[in-house]
């Protein structure tokens, strides 16, 4: 018999900080949530515990519900809900280093609170990792950017993590790096992962959100294991939706989906 899982990931927060309408983004977010046949949803940026709690009142048959918990809200922004039940949850800070003297200082503290969430479902054998790395504010993936390093000691500490493991790895999230990058691809093979959209996902950051002359990227993605069938992908909030102060965009992100077939 074979077991399936639908996953879906989706940066949450939106640009700029101020006036993003974030209770009705999030209340339209979670009913769409809601209303589908997903079954396992990773979100970033869940910054504060009334965030958190308009997503939970507005998706009540998510019933499992993962995060850790720290001051002010889930720990890394990081929260994973789920219609099937979850055996465990555990929480890890990426790799932080003060010796990265060229990064911003507002990056650099960002940076302290960049972190992965894991699930172990408890009815079928498979981890999901919910992961948000540091963003790279430069937008130049190469590997001479200020940004390399740190964004490669988090991917190379993401990699141990699935390898650690013995069960199969998803790994959803918005990972601020390009496909094209040299972190994605050495994190593929270090990790055993693959993109579920075979690297033809298009940008998954609105232009809007963008300076004037800046390109949007495919940041985000769903990476699967090896032994990981993918039945099909799609792509989440895509287009504004009608809100109540007038229409907008739920996220500066794009959501993606992926339908997955799981090994006996």
């Amino acid at each position: 018999m074979t077991t399936c899982l639908t996953v879906a990931t989706l940066n949450v927060r939106g640009l700029p900080l101020t006036g993003t309408r974030i209770a009705e983004r999030l209340a339209a977010i979670a009913a769409e949530f809601d209303a589908g046949d997903i079954g396992l949803v990773c979100l970033q940026e869940v910054l504060a515990y009334h965030q958190l709690a308009h997503l939970r009142k507005r998706m009540p048959s998510f019933s499992h519900v993962a995060y850790r918990p720290s001051v002010i809200g889930p720990a890394g922004g990081l929260v994973t809900l789920s219609r099937l039940r979850l055996a465990d949850t555990t929480y890890a800070r990426l790799p932080w280093s003060s010796r990265h003297s060229g990064i911003p200082a507002r990056a650099r503290f960002n940076a302290l609170h960049s972190g992965m969430l894991t699930v172990r479902l408890a009815d079928i054998p498979v981890r999901v990792l919910n992961i948000h790395p540091t963003a790279n504010t430069d937008g130049d993936w190469s590997a001479q950017n200020r940004f390399h390093d740190l964004q490669r000691e988090q991917f190379l500490a993401l990699a141990r993590a699935v390898t650690a493991g013995n069960s199969p790895a998803v790994v959803c999230g918005d990972f601020n790096v390009t496909q094209t990058s040299t972190l994605h691809r050495e994190l593929e093979q270090r990790s055993g992962l693959r993109d579920a959209f075979d690297g033809q996902c298009p940008p998954t950051f609105h232009s809007d959100y963008l300076a004037p002359g800046n390109n949007p990227h495919c940041i985000d993605f769903i990476l699967v294991a090896e032994t990981i069938g993918v039945e099909e992908t799609d792509l989440l909030f895509t287009d504004k939706r009608v809100l109540p102060s007038g229409p907008a965009h739920l996220s500066d992100h794009i959501g993606l989906l992926a339908r997955l077939r799981l090994p006996d």
